[in-house]
C-alpha cells in the first residue's frame, strides 16, 4: 500500500536505525518507488543529518546530543506558549496535578500561577522555580538524581514518591512522540518515570510542538495509555496529525492565544 511522502521518509531512518544498512534496491521495493525517488529521499534525510550516504544505499548516523533545557527554553517560544495556555484552562481550582521536566511544562507552570487552589507535584526544577512563591499553590517536588540536561529528578527516590499520590492530571513533556511507540526520551529512566507517572494520574497530557511530532531522536520509550491528550501547535502537518487520530487519540492544536483550533478525532 502506497504511502505519503513524509512517512515514507521517517520508516526510511527507521529501517536504517533498525537494520544499520538499506540499499537503494531494497527500499525501493519496500516502498514500490522508483530508485530515483528514494535517492531524492536519501539526498534530503542526508541534508537533514538523520541518515548518512553510502555507496548505493544509506546507514543510520549516531543519534544527536541530547540538547540542554536552557537551549530548548527559548525554541518555538509561540507554540509553548499556546499550549501551556491551553493546558492550563484544563486545571480546575483544587485539584492535584503532576508536571513534567521541560520547557513545554515550564511554560504550563507559569500559567498555573494564578489558578488556586492547586497542589502541583513535579519532577522539574523550572516549574519550582516558576511555582515557589505563587500564593495558594502548594509544591510538593518528586525528589531524586537530578538530571542537569533536562533539569529534571530520576531514579528510585522519584520512583518512590510516585507510589504515594495520585493525581487528576498529568502533563508531560517530549523530546519526541509517535503514535505507536509513545514517547521518546534520552535515556531509559526518564521513560521509566513518565510511564509510572502517567499510571498515577486520572487524566494524561503530552505537550508536543509540531516539530516533535513522529520525531525519533532517541531509542528509550515509555508507552502511552489509553485515552491520552495530544497537545500540539497549529503548525503541526496534517500528516504528522494523523498517526495519532488513526489511533483514537484526541489531539488538540493550541494557537499562541490558547485557545485550540482542534480537537481533531478520527474521521475529521
Amino acid at each position: 500500500m502506497a504511502v505519503s511522502t513524509r512517512r515514507r521518509r521517517e520508516q526510511i531512518v527507521r529501517m536504517a536505525r533498525t537494520t544499520g544498512l538499506a540499499s537503494v534496491e531494497e527500499l525501493s521495493a519496500a516502498f514500490d518507488v522508483t530508485p530515483s525517488t528514494i535517492r531524492r529521499d536519501l539526498a534530503l534525510l542526508t541534508e537533514q543529518g538523520e541518515v548518512a550516504r553510502t555507496y548505493g544505499g544509506a546507514m543510520a548516523v549516531a543519534a544527536p546530543p541530547e540538547e540542554p533545557l536552557r537551549q530548548r527554553t527559548g525554541e518555538a517560544f509561540e507554540a509553548k506558549l499556546g499550549m501551556a495556555r491551553w493546558a492550563a484552562a484544563q486545571v480546575r481550582a483544587g485539584e492535584t496535578v503532576l508536571l513534567d521536566a521541560g520547557s513545554s511544562v515550564a511554560a504550563l507552570a507559569h500559567e498555573l500561577r494564578e489558578r488556586s487552589p492547586l497542589t502541583v507535584a513535579t519532577t522539574g526544577m523550572t516549574v519550582v522555580e516558576a511555582l515557589g512563591g505563587a500564593e495558594g499553590v502548594r509544591v510538593e517536588c518528586l525528589g531524586g538524581t537530578f538530571r542537569p540536561m533536562s533539569g529534571g529528578f530520576v531514579g528510585p527516590l522519584a520512583e518512590a514518591a510516585l507510589e504515594r499520590m495520585s493525581f487528576d492530571r498529568v502533563f508531560l513533556g517530549a523530546d519526541g512522540v509517535s503514535a505507536e511507540d509513545g514517547i521518546c526520551e534520552a535515556e531509559l529512566a526518564q521513560t521509566r518515570l513518565k510511564e509510572l507517572m502517567m499510571a498515577r494520574a486520572e487524566r494524561v497530557y503530552v505537550l508536543a510542538h509540531a516539530a516533535k511530532l513522529g520525531h525519533r531522536p532517541f531509542h528509550a520509550w515509555a508507552r502511552l495509555p489509553a485515552g491520552w491528550t495530544l497537545v500540539t501547535d497549529e503548525k503541526a502537518d496534517p500528516a504528522a496529525v494523523a498517526p495519532f487520530v488513526a489511533r483514537g487519540v484526541e489531539v488538540i492544536t493550541a494557537r499562541p492565544n490558547g485557545t485550540a483550533a482542534g480537537p481533531v478525532s478520527p474521521g475529521a
